[in-house]
C-alpha cells in the first residue's frame, strides 16, 4: 500500500471548494461571483514583520482576493510600546476592516507584535466564513522556523527592520519562494548585492516596494530629452526627514529585555549587544548596524524611479559627505561628540555619476534632516522659497523643479513654464503602484517592474552614501570590485561583522 500524503493547505482549501460543487459543473466566475478567485489559484503569503508599518500595509494588504496571507512571524510577541504617525491610526484601520469597533480596547499605547497579526488576520478571514471560524493563519517567532514547516507558501513579504531584509530574503529564496520587501534591499553593499545575485540565479519573483511609475519623471525625461534645460549637470533631492528620534552615541544604560521579545533573534546577524528600546520598533533606521537613514527610508521613493525612467543603470563611483556634528562638556570643558555609531541629525551627500547611455555625466545631492540647497534666482523672481521637500534638475541652460518624489514638475522661472505650456493646462499627474503589480508578476512566476534585478544602481548608491559618512571623506568606489579604490580603510563599511550562525 502507498504510503499516505500528508495534504497541504492549499490543498485542502481547494479539496473543500470542489467538494461543496457536489460534482456540478459550472464556470468558475458563477460560483463566486465577478472578480472571485479559487482558493487554489490565490498567492500563499507570509507575512514577516508585524511592527507599525507592517500592520498599517496587512490592513491595505489582506482585502485584495488574488492572495491569502497563511502565516505571520515576528520576534515581538506583542507590546504597545511602539511608535507611529497617530496615537489610533492603525488600531482604528483594523477596526474598520474587521467591522468591529471594540478591538484592541484592551490595549494601552500603540501596539505591534505577531500577536496582533495573527489576531488580525484571523478574525479578518474568519467574518467571511459561514462557520465565523478560521484556523489556517499560523504564527511564528522565527522565520528560519517559518520557511522550514510553511512549505506550501508561494512568497514571503519582509517587513522587518533594515539590517535583516538581506538574512530574511536571501533564505527565503534559496527555498523557491517569492520576494516583496520593503526598501532598501539591505543597508550593506555585499548584502545588497548578495541579495540581487541569489534572486538572478534562483530565478525567484522579487519586488522593492519604493517601485513606481510617475508621469512626472517622464515629464522631466521629455524635457531633457528636448534640451529644456541643456546638457544635465545636477540633480538635487532633499527631504525633513528624520521622523524618529536620533543619538550620537549607543546606550550607557542597559535594560531588561520585555517579556515575550526575542532579542537575539531581532539582533540577527548584528553583533552582541545589551537591549534597549531605543534600537527597537521605528527608531532602528538612525542606527548604522540597525538601518540606512533617511536616504534609505525616503531616496528610494524619489530616486529609484527616476533611474529607471532616465535610464541610469550604473550606479555613482564616488561619494562624500557631510553631517552635522555637535560638542558636549566635561568638567567644564567643550568635547567634541564622536558620532560612530548613528547616521547625523541632517547630512548633505554629493554623488557622481559616470556618463550614462542617455545622459552626460551628471552628480546627485542628497540633504536631509531640514538641509536643502540654495534657492535658485529663478525661483526668487517669482518671490518663492525652495520647498520643504522637493527635487531640482540643473541644466547648463535651465532648471526644474518638482515636488519632492518628481511630482508637478516645473520650468522655472514660472514665466518660462507659462511660454512652454501656450496656454494649455499643466499635465495631469498618474502613479502607477500597488500590490496587484507585484502579486500578478509573482503568480505568472515572472519579474515585476520593481524586480530586485534593476535595483542594483540605485541601491548601491545609497548604500556609497552610509559608507561616505562613516569614512568622513570622499570615497571613490569600483562597483564591479565591490571596493573603495581610495581609501582601504573604508572597505570595512562594505561589510559588517556577523554573530555566529548568521554569515552571509
Amino acid at each position: 500500500m502507498a504510503p499516505a500524503r500528508k495534504i497541504n493547505r492549499r490543498e485542502f482549501v481547494g479539496s473543500a471548494a470542489l467538494a461543496s460543487m457536489a460534482f456540478t459543473i459550472v464556470p468558475r466566475h458563477v460560483v463566486g461571483g465577478t472578480g472571485y478567485v479559487a482558493p487554489s489559484d490565490k498567492l500563499n503569503l507570509a507575512y514577516i514583520g508585524c511592527g507599525t508599518q507592517g500592520m498599517r500595509e496587512m490592513v491595505g494588504l489582506i482585502a485584495n482576493p488574488k492572495l491569502q496571507i497563511t502565516s505571520v512571524c515576528d520576534p515581538n510577541k506583542l507590546s504597545t510600546n511602539y511608535i507611529d504617525w497617530s496615537p489610533y491610526g492603525i488600531r482604528n484601520s483594523i477596526r474598520k476592516a474587521l467591522g468591529d469597533d471594540s478591538w484592541g480596547a484592551n490595549f494601552n499605547g500603540i501596539m505591534g507584535g505577531r500577536d496582533v497579526g495573527h489576531d488580525f488576520v484571523t478574525k479578518y478571514y474568519a467574518k467571511n466564513k459561514p462557520s465565523g471560524k478560521y484556523k489556517w493563519c499560523q504564527s511564528y517567532e522565527d522565520f528560519r522556523e517559518l520557511l522550514e514547516k510553511e512549505t506550501d507558501i508561494d512568497a514571503v513579504k519582509v517587513m522587518t527592520p533594515d539590517h535583516l531584509h538581506a538574512t530574511v530574503s536571501i533564505a527565503a529564496m534559496k527555498k523557491g519562494k517569492h520576494v516583496v520587501i520593503h526598501k532598501p534591499i539591505a543597508n550593506r553593499m555585499y548584502e545588497t548585492k548578495l541579495t540581487i545575485d541569489t534572486a538572478r540565479k534562483t530565478g525567484t519573483s522579487t519586488h522593492l516596494l519604493a517601485w513606481s511609475k510617475r508621469s512626472g519623471n517622464d515629464l522631466v525625461k521629455k524635457w531633457i530629452d528636448e534640451g529644456a534645460i541643456g546638457n544635465l549637470k545636477e540633480i538635487h533631492n532633499w527631504s525633513y526627514r528624520p521622523v524618529w528620534q536620533q543619538w550620537t552615541q549607543n546606550p550607557a544604560e542597559t535594560q531588561p529585555v520585555p517579556d515575550g521579545f526575542n532579542w537575539n533573534l531581532w539582533l540577527g546577524p548584528v553583533p552582541d549587544r545589551p537591549y534597549h528600546q531605543n534600537y527597537t520598533h521605528c527608531v532602528f533606521r538612525g542606527w548604522y548596524d540597525f538601518g540606512g537613514g533617511s536616504i534609505a527610508d525616503m531616496g528610494h521613493y524619489s530616486l529609484w524611479p527616476l533611474f529607471l525612467t532616465l535610464g541610469v543603470k550604473t550606479p555613482a563611483y564616488s561619494a562624500e559627505a557631510y553631517g552635522t556634528t555637535t560638542r558636549t562638556t566635561v568638567d567644564g570643558v567643550s568635547k567634541a561628540v564622536i558620532n560612530d555609531v548613528a547616521f547625523p541629525y541632517s547630512s548633505i551627500v554629493r554623488f557622481k555619476f559616470a556618463k550614462q547611455e542617455t545622459l552626460p555625466a551628471f552628480d546627485l545631492f542628497w540633504y536631509d534632516g531640514g538641509m536643502k540647497p540654495p534657492t535658485p534666482e529663478e525661483l526668487e523672481v517669482d518671490g518663492k522659497d525652495m520647498p520643504q521637500e522637493g527635487m531640482m534638475f540643473v541644466g547648463d541652460k535651465g532648471k526644474i523643479l518638482a515636488e519632492f518624489r518628481c511630482e508637478n514638475p516645473v520650468l522655472l522661472p514660472e514665466a518660462r513654464m507659462k511660454s512652454y505650456l501656450a496656454g494649455k493646462p499643466a499635465p495631469e499627474e498618474t502613479t502607477v503602484r500597488g500590490d496587484d503589480v507585484w502579486i500578478d508578476a509573482f503568480q505568472s512566476k515572472t519579474q515585476s517592474p520593481g524586480s530586485f534585478l534593476y535595483a542594483g544602481a540605485i541601491s548601491e548608491t545609497i548604500n556609497l552614501g552610509a559608507v561616505a559618512l562613516q569614512a568622513g571623506k570622499r570615497v571613490v568606489y569600483d562597483s564591479a570590485k565591490m571596493e573603495i579604490t581610495n581609501d582601504a580603510e573604508a572597505n570595512k563599511f562594505l561589510r559588517r561583522e556577523y554573530r555566529k550562525g548568521w554569515e552571509l
